[in-house]
């Protein structure tokens, strides 16, 4: 979220699309409800299926799902036409002034640069026009026919309301009443929050889906805003927190690019992340990275982390391939993989084409399973009938299974959607021989160390040298870890401004990432966290909810990164000037010698507003981006393309040119592409979804939960309904190119049909929470139906619409 759970109650409308927070976030939408009641706001959803959120909403407007960028991009337009936009914010607070190089062209679908047969960009077009004193060029009057402005306003001239309504299936009134409710919060004193989820993330164009809200929010001005932002429901209590710590192999912790094959050495790696500013006094906050990059080896590594050695840039794995979750599984279907350890995590229910799944589990030497319960992903290899039929004796996987602590057996902390990072403490013990994670990942690095030590190993050093100064080794505290996150002095630190004072002690905790040095002077093992755990102490635990402002900055509880900062970029709640847009949601002001208010400035505090610092201090533009340049791989403005399972034979915007029928740079792995559906065999539009009664799969495993929801469902139309001769309560099957799952079918009226692009398509709703291990009766997977291909810039698998037949049992 760029602003947080409790702000939403400051919003005049809350836009709900890519999401159901009703249903899959009940707690958090009490602000949502909040807003309503006291504030009179609005509630606006468009969904494919009118579900628990819009049961609530003011209005709500049905759409095909995976059709999501067609409608927003109709939304751009309709406010750039009826100019209901905020027009100083957008002048100057985004890039809408900023000339792109003369090359750049949109062409039946594609974009400049486009090679076919690589299915990649030659983004060179994409970028600004420089000048002669090394800054982007910039047309204040924004009519330069290269200006963004221009170009977006020609881009999105094509999005009409008669051209959404053929493409998306919402019907054109419904469409255009969604615009108005939108269009209202350009005035200075209105805002809009968007709230989305994996709704908009869990497509082949998901990235996209996310920049045309944010291309909205600059265009309103409600970036920065109390009650306004763009706000990512997160789908558990802490994937925020390990989203933070990017255990994945393209960044590192605090979204640090990870180093590349490429990357020969760390000046060079430095440089290439290094950015430098692209207009004039601008804080680029970025140009730290080598600050934020130094201070981590100095925490994976220590003292064996020096200048001489370049603080072990050498010891660092580089990339040479994908390792995203589509492409490990990819990787280990072809046998290229001997073992997997699987922490907290069941790919074989929550990564598409179970099948392909499965079979990739079988191909391994060994699986390790750290988990508190029995998962379907542990049971891959066991013959559970027609739900998981499988062959123990072909299947050479040695599985083995630790048991680990619940949440509620071990303290820590969690990181909320918000960012709040929130201290937990230990309820009781977990039960038998289970151990907390932290626990079992120190017992198999000593295990791992001790082997080296004695045998020896090709280059053993980043292993028998990684730092570990663990009061107790084989069980690292809570503490200790997340004050390691935070960041310590590793010497007296001098003052910047004044040599002759120290900011802080050799050994001293640091108050933030404005400590961290690249001389090897201090440590962070996550530089957004710095702070946390300061000279004060663990501010994550702190628990008072006093809110002087009333509008739910509640700085005293928890710590919220960066640097408890609420609401981000909340310079840009401010007019040039320095006075607040509205002055009863005030964030933040210019004092006339600082910036202050209930907030965290997201600005250098001295910084005048005549200095003309803009408020985006992340991008060296120090605007927000309309226009993306060349920072995402599938085009610097979104572009309707149609998922990779398409109830349409084209794509209603180019439908002469196949290449543009769905994203053209997406992967496709060998193999998977043979089994995508079409819809001569497959005509209807299948989405998932989470359900209130289960949390993913493990509360299969309860009780209560069992007894709340005991059996997988489906949902379909009443029209559908009468044309398959299916009732409610009867077995269905469904059936993609890649398997069938059978369950029960609910009738219902909340999935109408839809017309698009000249005929009638039906969605079929399938809830995730289904499975064959636990105390619910065992039911099919509902990944055994999605197909593997993904974004273009995440590779998040496309769950939210493939192809699918069904038919009564």
């Amino acid at each position: 979220m760029t602003n947080h759970w409790v702000d939403i109650k400051n919003a005049d409308l809350v836009f709900v699309m890519g999401g159901n927070p009703a249903e899959a976030h009940p707690c958090g939408f009490k602000w949502v409800i909040e807003a309503k009641k006291q504030r009179k706001a609005k509630l606006v959803v468009v969904d494919p299926r009118f579900n628990r959120t819009a049961s609530v909403a003011d209005y709500y407007a049905p759409i095909r799902s995976g059709s999501d960028i067609a409608f927003l991009s109709g939304v751009i337009n309709f406010l750039l036409t009826s100019d209901k936009i905020h027009h100083e914010y957008v002048k100057h607070f985004t890039n809408a002034s900023f000339l792109i190089d003369e090359r750049f062209a949109l062409e039946d679908g594609l974009f400049s640069g486009y090679n076919a047969d690589k299915r990649s960009y030659d983004k060179e077009s994409w970028k600004y026009q420089m000048g002669e004193d090394g800054y982007a060029k910039v047309d204040p009057t924004l009519q330069d026919p290269h200006c963004v402005f221009q170009i977006m306003k020609k881009h999105y001239a094509r999005y009409t309301p008669d051209v959404v309504s053929k493409v998306t299936g919402t019907p054109k009134e419904a469409f255009l009443k969604v615009c108005e409710y939108i269009a209202e919060t350009a005035a200075p004193n209105k805002t809009m929050t968007n709230l989305y989820a994996l709704g908009w993330t869990e497509h082949s164009v998901g990235t996209q889906n996310i920049r045309s809200m944010a291309i909205i929010q600059q265009l309103l001005g409600n970036m920065g805003m109390a009650g306004g932002g763009i706000n990512a429901l997160r789908g558990h209590s802490n994937v925020q927190g390990i989203t933070d710590m990017c255990l994945y192999s393209d960044t590192l912790p605090g979204y640090l690019g990870a180093p590349l094959d490429s990357d020969l050495d760390r000046k060079s790696y430095l440089e290439k992340r290094t950015p430098k500013a692209l207009r004039p006094n601008q804080m680029n906050f970025p140009q730290n990275f080598p600050k934020w990059w130094t201070s981590l080896m100095k925490s994976f590594y220590g003292k064996e982390a020096t200048a001489e050695n370049d603080f072990c840039y050498d010891w660092l794995p580089k990339k040479d391939a994908s390792y995203d979750v589509l492409a490990m599984f990819d990787r280990m279907y072809q046998g290229k993989m001997t073992g997997f350890v699987c922490q907290g995590f069941n790919p074989l229910a929550s990564v598409a084409n179970k099948k392909k799944v499965g079979d990739a589990l079988a191909k391994l030497k060994y699986l390790v399973i750290m988990d508190p319960l029995v998962t379907e992903t542990s049971e891959f290899w066991k013959d559970y009938g027609e739900v998981n039929p499988a062959n123990p004796s072909s299947i050479q996987t040695e599985v083995f299974r630790l048991p680990v602590a619940f949440f509620a057996e071990e303290a820590g902390t969690c990181t909320n959607s918000g960012r709040v990072v929130r201290w937990h403490w230990k309820a009781v013990d977990g039960p038998g021989e289970s151990k907390s994670d932290a626990d079992i990942m120190a017992h198999l690095y000593l295990t791992l160390k001790a082997m080296y030590a004695k045998d020896g190993g090709a280059f053993p050093d980043p292993v028998l040298k990684l730092s570990w100064p663990y009061r107790m080794p084989a069980e690292p505290s809570p503490e200790e870890l997340l004050m390691e996150i935070s960041g310590k002095a590793l010497a007296d630190l001098a003052d910047p401004k004044d040599a002759t004072k120290t900011v802080a002690k050799a050994g001293e905790q640091l108050a933030s990432f404005g400590f961290l040095r690249d001389d090897g002077s201090t440590a962070c093992g996550n530089w957004i966290y710095s702070g946390c755990w300061s000279q004060a102490g663990n501010l994550t635990a702190r628990r008072d909810s006093s809110d002087p402002s009333g509008l739910g900055q509640t700085l005293n509880w928890g710590f919220a990164w960066p640097v408890n900062r609420r609401i981000i970029y909340n310079r840009a709640s401010c007019d040039p000037a320095g006075k607040p847009w509205d002055a009863s949601r005030t964030v933040i002001k210019w004092l006339g010698d600082k910036w202050g208010g209930n907030d965290v400035p997201d600005m250098r505090p001295d910084a005048k507003p005549e200095e003309g610092v803009m408020p985006f201090i992340m991008n060296p533009e120090g605007v927000a981006r309309l226009f993306a340049r060349d920072l995402v791989v599938d085009g610097p403005l979104p572009e309707h393309y149609e998922p990779f399972e398409s109830p349409l034979d084209t794509n209603p915007m180019h439908p002469q040119n196949a290449k543009a029928k769905s994203n053209p740079v997406s992967r496709i792995f060998k193999g998977d592409l043979e089994v995508f559906g079409t819809p001569k065999d497959f005509p209807y539009v299948a989405t998932t979804y989470r359900l209130t009664e289960h949390f993913h799969f493990w509360t299969q495993h309860s009780k209560i939960n069992a007894i709340l929801q005991p059996e997988h469902f489906v949902e379909i139309g009443e029209e559908l309904a009468k044309e398959k001769g299916i009732k409610a309560g009867d077995k269905v099957k469904v059936r993609s190119n890649r398997g069938y799952i059978k369950a029960v079918a609910v009738v219902t009226k909340r999935i109408k049909a839809l017309d698009v692009d000249g005929r009638k398509v039906h969605t079929i709703g399938v809830p995730l929470n289904s499975g064959f291990t636990g105390r619910t009766k065992p039911g099919f997977l509902t990944n055994t139906l999605t197909p593997a291909v993904g974004d273009a810039n995440t590779h998040t698998p496309e769950y939210k619409a493939f192809l699918v037949n069904i038919e009564k049992v």
